[in-house]
C-alpha cells in the first residue's frame, strides 16, 4: 500500500507538472502524507519497505503490476485536462478498492484505522476529480468500482482522510478542488 501511495503521488506530481490544475498539487500533497502513514506501520512492524530505494524516483517501482497503472495512466493522462482528472479518478478507484481489500485481511486496529482514514482520503480525491470533470460538463463512469459503490462515496458526506486538516495536503478535504 505504501508503493501505491507512491504511485498516487507520482502520477499527480506528472500531471501537475504537464496541465498545472490544483487538484493535482493539492492531492499530490496529500499522497506524501499518506505515504509516510504507510511507513510509520513498515517501521512498527519492522516489515520491508518497497519505496526506501525509489522513494524520489518518479515512476519506479519493485511492484510490476504498479508500474504498468502508472505508465498506461501517464500516457492517458497527459493526452488532456480531461484524461487526467480521468486518470487521477481511477487512482482513486483502485486505491480505494485495495486499501478495503487489504483491511479485510487484518484484524489489527492501528493498520485498519490508518487504512480507513486513508479509504475516506480516497473518497475525497475521487469527488474532487468527477467534481472538475462534471465542471467540464463531462460525467465520469466508474472503471474500478462497481455503480452502486461509487454512488454512495459521490452522495455520501465528505470524509476526513489522513492529514485533513492538519495543515498536511489539501488542509481541509480535497473536495473544494
Amino acid at each position: 500500500m505504501r508503493e501505491e501511495e507512491k504511485m498516487a503521488r507520482d502520477i499527480y506530481q506528472s500531471l501537475d507538472e504537464k496541465w498545472n490544475q490544483v487538484p493535482f498539487s493539492h492531492i499530490s500533497e496529500s499522497e506524501i502524507y499518506h505515504m509516510s502513514q504507510m511507513k510509520a506501520l513498515i517501521d512498527k512492524f519492522q516489515l520491508t519497505d518497497p519505496v526506501t530505494k525509489n522513494a524520489d524516483k518518479r515512476g519506479v517501482f519493485e511492484n510490476s503490476s504498479l508500474k504498468k497503472l502508472y505508465d498506461e495512466l501517464l500516457l492517458s493522462g497527459n493526452t488532456s485536462p480531461e484524461a487526467a482528472f480521468r486518470a487521477g479518478a481511477k487512482v482513486e478507484e483502485v486505491d480505494i478498492r485495495d486499501l478495503k481489500a487489504e483491511m479485510a485481511k487484518t484484524t489489527n486496529e492501528d493498520i485498519k484505522s490508518t487504512y480507513t482514514y486513508l479509504v475516506r482520503a480516497s473518497e475525497n480525491h475521487l469527488r474532487a476529480f468527477v467534481r472538475n470533470l462534471n465542471s467540464m460538463n463531462i460525467s465520469y463512469t466508474p472503471v474500478v468500482l462497481s455503480k452502486d459503490e461509487f454512488d454512495a462515496i459521490l452522495n455520501s458526506s465528505k470524509g476526513r482522510g489522513m492529514g485533513m486538516g492538519q495543515g498536511r495536503g489539501c488542509a481541509q478535504d480535497c473536495v473544494r478542488y
